[in-house]
């Protein structure tokens, strides 16, 4: 029989003990009635998931702390906008396979699981992650690879998921082995440096070492995230030669504010990750109250700018609803009196009312 340990330091322990349940979170911690309402009222839409060490970073007393806004649930998650979708960003349109979307003509992101240490309620793929029938199965990831080996123009792929290193380090690096002969670029999207840091080992760190470059693309959003063991977790990606980016998304509450900002921006350069992008929260089915109006997100950058080096000034970008992909808000026009103005990188229009959006 295999004897589980009980140590918090274990990435698998902190797993384990995931808290998944009113009744766990409400032992462990003190809610308020709307939190409560929102845990039973969504918990079939979009389940409650917060690792131990995740919690242990919450304010009890405070009911605006940053980290608790992101991971336990409010009301105002039940309210449906007009452009809001449950796949905002056509993932599941774009899938010549299942569980490999292809937005770009040399890019395409694979799909690996529906595991993530904290389902953060900001979350794009709410739709899927913490749904044990999104995951992709064998035959799926076997039908990917083989797409990818007839596309050779795919020059760039990008692991996520869930949290693609939710994965053994077996299998991570058996999928690498499958993968580093296929295509120059390797990234990695991962939340697990900020949720669940005990998850970059040294047997990981080995094990990314053996296939340069990989790209890891952490989601940093708050200074009360950047813990002594999330200073390790990329000391060891850093050491291993991974080239370490973060991707902010901004919200409305927790970081929507130049000093935050300034200061995340400084920890990530300091432990050796570039702010790379600040996205526009997307218009995901009942995220709408962490949105951040475009002019004040262009604000926030230009209020960083001269108190910032450069190299800590992220791009702040919109991911277009529809699929239309990615395009710095700094490029779109406000309309008078209407809607904001995009054009893709294919050079359509894409209208965003923003009205309908907040």
């Amino acid at each position: 029989m295999k004897i589980r340990h009980n140590n918090p330091a274990d990435w698998k322990w902190q797993l384990r003990h995931q808290i998944r349940t009113l009744k766990q979170l409400d032992e462990q911690f003190p809610l308020t009635e709307e939190e409560r309402q929102a845990i039973v009222d969504l918990d079939d839409e979009f389940r409650l998931g917060i690792t131990p060490y995740y919690l242990d970073l919450m304010d009890p007393e405070d009911i605006h702390c940053p980290i608790r806004r992101q991971a336990i649930p409010l009301l105002a998650e039940k309210i449906r906008l007009p452009q809001e979708k449950p796949d905002p960003l056509a993932e599941e349109r774009d899938m010549p396979v299942v569980g490999l979307t292809r937005r770009y003509p040399n890019r395409a992101l694979l799909y690996l699981t529906h595991t993530c240490a904290v389902y953060c309620r900001h979350c794009t793929r709410r739709r899927k992650v913490g749904d044990p029938g999104s995951n992709t199965q064998r035959d799926q990831l076997s039908q990917a690879i083989d797409w990818l080996k007839q596309n050779p123009q795919i020059e760039d792929v990008i692991l996520s998921g869930g949290d693609p290193l939710s994965w053994s380090d077996h299998r991570l690096d058996k999928l690498l082995a499958q993968l580093r002969p296929l295509v120059p670029i390797i990234r990695i999207g991962t939340r697990h440096p900020t949720t669940l840091p005990q998850r970059i080992t040294k047997g990981l760190a080995d094990i990314l070492s053996k296939y340069p470059p990989i790209y890891v693309m952490t989601h940093f959003n708050h200074p009360k995230e950047c813990t002594p063991q999330a200073e390790k977790a990329l000391s060891l990606l850093a050491e291993a030669g991974c080239v370490l980016s973060n991707q902010t998304v901004l919200l409305q509450g927790i970081n929507d504010d130049p000093e935050v900002l300034k200061k995340l921006h400084l920890w990530l350069f300091r432990n050796r990750c570039r702010p790379y992008r600040l996205f526009h929260c997307d218009y995901t089915q009942g995220v709408g109250h962490f949105r951040v109006p475009f002019a004040k997100g262009l604000d926030l950058i230009q209020r960083l700018r001269g108190y910032s080096s450069g190299l800590e000034i992220p791009e702040y970008v919109v991911d277009l609803p529809g699929g239309h992909g990615k395009v710095p808000v700094a490029e779109g026009k406000k309309q008078e009196g209407g809607p904001w103005e995009f054009i893709t990188w294919q050079g359509r229009s894409i209208f965003i009312d923003e009205d309908t959006s907040l």
